[in-house]
Order: structure tokens, then C-alpha cells, then sequence
């Protein structure tokens, strides 16, 4: 998704003072007329948002179970910025981390007979969201699996001098995948410990219940 300056003028209309920091962080690139908010202010300002909220308890809730009917693995908590094509804006950082205008935070529950996931998308910089939720017998669940993709965008750049110039990059993130036939349920997640452990767990509760 690409921008000029005019219309990041237009993007900030109506918007929240925070909402207005968020959009000139995340579409402009380092300069001198960059943002004045910070990578690791960023960052910040995503974890704030994220604390005000118990996000399992709103995951149990939505899917409509109790904790203890899932209870075959320890709920897995997965999170991280969110990239896609069309509707995200991407901004690498003076660290070399690619933030997003999105954030994606997924529950995933394992119950005696299926697999409950519930997803959560939000914006920085409005108001929208996405809520969805699934669910999968162990039959039909082909494997569970975590990969590095890429996503082309658009980075917006204001150099020094104030001339506007247009980037295209790779964007390389991380994902989880609950894979069956014809389709896959995809988490966006940080490449950690955490989340390779949470992952071999699944796959061998899946290896159990297949058997």
C-alpha cells in the first residue's frame, strides 16, 4: 500500500493523537522529517495496548468453552506484527526489524476431539479490527507447521532534503499453520523458543491422537 505525502495528510484526518504518531512512524522511513516516535517507542506503544486487555479470557469467551475442556496441551499464546499485501503498512526500523501498521495476537486450545483457534488483528493507526475464530477435529488436521515467508510492499521514504521517494522490499515474517486439506488457518508469530516447543507439542499431540 502506497502513500504519498498528501494523502498520510489525509490518513491522519479524524484520527487519535496517538493514532497520528503511529501513522507518521510507520510511514515514514529514517530522516530527518521522519518520526519523531521511535522504534522501540513503537514497540511500546503495541505492548501498552496489548496489556489492557486478558486476552485468553476474551479468547475462552468467544469460542465458548471452559478452560479445563482443553487441557490435552497448555494453551498456546501466539503474537506478533502482521504483513500482508494490501492492507498493512511496513516499516524496517533503524534495528533492522520490520514493524507493521497491524499486530496479531492467536490463541490456539486443544481440547480431547479438536483444535480451537481464535485470532485477533488490530490496527495502530484507526479503529479496525478482525475477530475470527476455528475449529478442527485431529482427522482432518493434515499437520501443524511454522515457516519464514516474504510479502512485497511499498516502504515510503523522505529523505533529508524532503524529496519523496517509493522503496519496494521483501518483507520476511514468521507464521504459524494449522494445515488441512485445501486450506490453512495462518498465525502471524516471533521466531522463538517458545513458540518451536508450543509447536512440537501440538504435533505430537496430533501424532498421539492419529494413532
Amino acid at each position: 500500500m502506497s502513500f504519498d505525502a498528501k494523502e498520510i495528510r489525509e490518513l491522519k484526518k479524524g484520527r487519535t493523537p496517538e493514532q497520528k504518531r503511529n501513522i507518521s512512524y510507520i510511514c515514514y522511513e529514517t530522516g530527518c522529517l521522519g518520526a519523531k516516535v521511535k522504534d522501540d517507542e513503537y514497540d511500546q506503544l503495541v505492548a501498552q495496548k496489548i496489556q489492557s486487555i486478558d486476552w485468553k479470557r476474551k479468547a475462552l469467551n468467544k469460542i465458548g468453552i471452559d478452560e479445563s475442556q482443553v487441557n490435552e496441551v497448555e494453551p498456546i499464546h501466539l503474537e506478533s506484527y502482521y504483513f500482508d499485501e494490501k492492507n498493512t503498512i511496513a516499516r524496517l526500523g533503524a534495528d533492522k526489524k520490520w514493524r507493521s501498521s497491524h499486530y496479531q495476537i492467536s490463541w490456539v486450545f486443544a481440547s480431547d476431539t479438536h483444535i480451537y483457534i481464535w485470532q485477533y488483528t488490530f490496527s495502530m493507526i484507526d479503529d479496525t479490527k478482525k475477530e475470527k475464530t476455528e475449529e478442527y477435529f485431529y482427522k482432518d488436521i493434515t499437520n501443524f507447521s511454522t515457516a519464514n515467508e516474504t510479502v512485497e510492499k511499498d516502504i515510503y521514504d523522505i529523505s533529508c532534503t524532503g524529496k519523496q521517494k517509493w522503496s519496494h522490499k521483501n518483507v520476511d515474517y514468521n507464521e504459524f499453520a494449522v494445515i488441512v486439506p485445501g486450506d490453512k488457518f495462518r498465525c502471524a508469530v516471533e521466531d522463538n523458543e517458545y513458540v518451536e516447543a508450543s509447536v512440537q507439542g501440538l504435533k505430537a499431540k496430533l501424532r498421539e491422537k492419529k494413532s
